[in-house]
């Protein structure tokens, strides 16, 4: 990949397709105080790299989906074929292959008990090369999906207000939607997987995704939004904002303090992603740091500032294969 430099058109580019991942390049140079053209150059330079991508979203809990978190121990000849395997499943949102090459952090979402035990009890525990599987429910995020990471915030008040008073999709699902789960139908499963792959694609392209009309790409489109069912992410390597050093982190946490703990964490620039699982560490993050110094900073006084975390344990991340829904470039 290209070294990027980024300036401050390319950071508040970047941090207004997270505030709305389909503005349009016209609002976002109003915001910016650029011409449209500029802001749509910088764009295709930017996704060109594969360093970033508005990708649209299925919210599984919406959808009645199980969110689970499993970690692989793999035979050191078969973590990296196992990782790109889970990597080209439909069901996994993301997959890590952490430090010594070993092992493998993903996550996945299942739409029914059967699915779930097809890949835990069946798939995986049937493949000799796995060596051992730990699964637990994710039950709850602090950073990640809606809520974007701290790092990309440049942007004033105002400018994000600006954006969101635009907005024609709803970036948060509305309130009070824990009832029955959304219903897909026909032409739904080939509308997200090409929003997977481009969150910003033209209507005319989506059309010939689904088979439907225009008209109805954008109302089923609408609707799925309204519904919490579907949002846009914006995707972007830690690296093009200088980000070198990627690590995952298991808590141990009291119950009476995780939800205070995983706010805190939210505030951290340094967390990419924080949630709340079952199992002894009940607390898991993902942290981005600019060198290892930073990382070992980031430890010892943030971490080390919130008292109610008991246990940590730390993973490097030396290859990210699967991000937001879709297989990244080697």
């Amino acid at each position: 990949m290209e070294n990027v430099v980024l300036d401050e058109v390319d950071r508040g580019l970047l941090h207004a397709l997270r505030v709305d991942g389909r503005a349009s390049f016209s609002r976002v140079a109003d915001v910016l105080g650029v011409s449209d053209q500029r802001v749509a150059r910088r764009y295709r330079r930017l996704r060109s790299t594969g360093m970033m991508r508005v990708v649209g979203v299925a919210d599984g809990r919406r959808l009645g989906y199980e969110s689970w978190a499993l970690r692989l121990r793999c035979t050191p000849d078969a973590a990296g074929s196992i990782a790109e395997a889970l990597g080209r499943r439909s069901d996994t949102s993301w997959v890590h292959l952490l430090s010594g090459g070993t092992e493998i952090s993903c996550g996945t979402l299942q739409r029914s008990a059967a699915e779930r035990q097809a890949l835990l009890l069946n798939k995986l525990a049937r493949t000799n090369r796995v060596l051992s599987v730990v699964a637990h429910r994710t039950l709850h995020m602090f950073v990640g999906g809606r809520v974007g990471w701290a790092a990309l915030s440049v942007l004033s008040a105002d400018q994000v207000a600006y954006l969101e008073a635009g907005r024609v999709y709803a970036a948060h699902a509305p309130a009070g939607r824990e009832g029955e789960p959304v219903a897909l139908g026909p032409g739904d499963e080939a509308l997200f997987q090409a929003l997977s792959r481009d969150g910003r694609a033209g209507y005319a392209d989506l059309a010939a995704a689904t088979g439907w009309s225009e008209s109805t790409v954008r109302r089923r489109m609408e609707h799925l939004c309204a519904a919490g069912a579907l949002f846009f992410d914006m995707d972007v390597m830690p690296g093009l904002l200088g980000y070198r050093v990627e690590a995952q982190l298991w808590m141990s946490v009291p119950p009476a303090e995780l939800h205070a703990t995983g706010q805190a964490l939210a505030r951290h620039p340094e967390v990419a992603y924080a949630g709340v699982t079952t199992g002894p560490h009940n607390l898991t993050a993902s942290v981005v740091c600019r060198d290892d110094a930073a990382f070992y900073r980031y430890l010892t006084e943030d971490l080390g500032a919130l008292p109610a975390i008991r246990q940590l344990e730390t993973a490097p991340i030396i290859r990210t294969i699967k991000r937001a829904g879709a297989l990244l470039p080697r």
